[in-house]
C-alpha cells in the first residue's frame, strides 16, 4: 500500500521561517569591500592598485553595488588613479554608472590633496621646498582645461604671504597686466614673487608671449625693489623654470 505524502510536499517555501531568513548568504561583494579596508589599513596604500583605490572611493558613493567592474572602466577611459582624482566632474559622469555623488566625492579627494600640499609651502621658505612648490603648482593647476595664472607672493624670509589666481582665460591664453601684478604685490608688502602658469595642451614651450610678459613683470616689479624669483609653466607632464632657462637672470 503506498504510503501517504503530505500536500505541502516537494512545494517550495513560500513563506520562509525567521531561522531560514537569518541564514541568507550576504552579497558577495561585502566580504570583499571589508578585506580591501582591511589591506588598506594594515599594509598601506602602497600595497593597493589603482583600481583597488578607486573602489575604495566608489564604495563611499555606491553602498549597495559591486563596484569592481565600474572601478576598472574609469581606469580605462583615465588610465590611472591620480588622472581620474583629477578628472573634471563632467568628464567623471560620462562613464555610465557615475553619477553626481561619485563625481563629487573625487573632487573632495582631489581638493584635499591639493590644500595638503599648500599647507606643506607654506610652512617653509619656498626656495629651500622648492620640489614641494612645483609639486603642489602642478596638482593645482597642470591638468586644467584652461590657463590658470597664480601668483605666490613671499616675505622677506621667502615665506608665502598669498597665494592668488589672478586670472583664468582660455585653453592657450591668460590676459596678465604687469602693473595689477605689482599693485597686489605692494598691497601685500611682498619682497619677492613666483609666478606660475598652466599649458593645457601640455606643451612646456614657453611662448613669445609668455617671454614677453615675463620681463614685462619683471621690469615693473624692479622700479618698487621687488624681485620675480622665477616664472614657471607647468602641465600635467612636468614643469619649466624661466630662470633655469636663463630669461631670469
Amino acid at each position: 500500500m503506498a504510503e501517504k505524502h503530505s500536500e505541502q510536499e516537494g512545494l517550495p517555501e513560500l513563506f520562509p521561517s525567521p531561522e531560514a531568513e537569518g541564514k541568507k548568504e550576504e552579497p558577495h561583494y561585502l566580504g570583499h569591500r571589508g578585506r580591501l579596508r582591511k589591506k588598506l589599513l594594515e599594509a598601506g596604500g602602497d600595497a593597493l592598485a589603482d583600481y583597488e583605490l578607486v573602489e575604495l572611493v566608489l564604495m563611499q558613493a555606491i553602498p549597495r553595488k559591486d563596484v569592481k567592474p565600474l572601478a576598472k572602466e574609469i581606469l580605462k577611459v583615465f588610465g590611472s588613479f591620480a588622472e581620474a582624482v583629477s578628472a573634471p566632474p563632467e568628464e567623471l559622469m560620462k562613464i555610465g554608472g557615475v553619477k553626481e555623488a561619485t563625481a563629487a566625492l573625487f573632487a573632495v579627494i582631489r581638493e584635499a590633496s591639493v590644500r595638503m600640499l599648500r599647507n606643506r609651502v607654506s610652512e617653509a621658505p619656498v626656495l629651500s621646498n622648492w620640489n614641494g612648490m612645483i609639486a603642489y603648482c602642478r596638482a593645482a593647476q597642470g591638468r586644467k582645461k584652461v590657463e590658470v595664472f597664480r601668483v605666490l607672493f613671499l616675505d622677506t624670509g621667502n615665506r608665502l604671504i598669498r597665494d592668488e589666481v589672478l586670472q583664468e582665460g582660455t585653453v592657450n591664453q591668460a590676459m596678465i597686466y604687469p602693473r595689477e601684478i605689482a599693485k597686489r604685490a605692494l598691497e601685500l608688502s611682498a619682497v619677492s614673487l613666483v609666478m606660475v602658469h598652466n599649458h593645457p595642451a601640455g606643451n612646456l614651450k614657453p611662448s613669445k608671449n609668455d617671454v614677453i610678459m615675463t620681463k614685462a613683470v619683471e621690469d615693473a616689479l624692479k622700479t618698487l625693489g621687488i624681485s620675480l624669483l622665477d616664472h614657471v609653466i607647468v602641465a600635467k607632464s612636468g614643469y619649466v623654470s624661466f630662470r633655469e632657462l636663463g630669461y631670469l637672470k
